[in-house]
């Protein structure tokens, strides 16, 4: 049988530095730490996250859960997740945060909010070195829709 142990953390925080110069720094109010074999996830609550690049620029993310594989950094955000950067916000029930392919997958019930736009889609995809940002829909005949004011 699987040998499996866990433990309960109030303000747990990881700092980890990535090689192109950039940060990522993740925290919660709890935290359970669990072990499966070799392999530690923790189980967050009440997520804060910060993603600095290497020109100091910064995307926040607030989430109600997460899941952080302490190996790979990987992170699952979910439920009540907003994201903000510079003046853009955006909304969603689930966030995954891969830094291994760098990117950022954020979807189910995306709202995205801007200056003088809003847009509503399945997807938004960040790339988190260039910067690219795909905006898509689960179905190629569903359109993304942008409401301009």
């Amino acid at each position: 049988t699987k040998e499996k142990s866990n433990n309960i953390i109030k303000n747990l925080k990881y700092e980890v530095a990535l090689g192109d110069g950039s940060k990522y720094e993740i925290k919660s109010e709890f935290s359970e730490i669990t072990f499966e074999g070799n392999i530690e996830t923790i189980l967050m609550k009440k997520v804060t996250a910060i993603f600095t690049d290497r020109n100091n620029k910064k995307l926040y993310v607030n989430s109600k859960n997460a899941i952080f594989d302490s190996n790979s950094y990987n992170t699952f955000f979910k439920d009540n997740i907003i994201i903000k950067f510079g003046a853009n916000k955006i909304t969603s029930n689930k966030l995954d945060f891969n830094i291994t392919e760098n990117n950022i997958l954020i979807y189910d019930n995306v709202v995205y909010t801007g200056k003088d736009k809003t847009i509503n889609t399945d997807n938004i995809k960040i790339d988190i070195i260039t910067k690219n940002i795909e905006i898509f829909m689960d179905e190629a005949m569903n359109n993304v829709k942008i409401m301009s004011f």
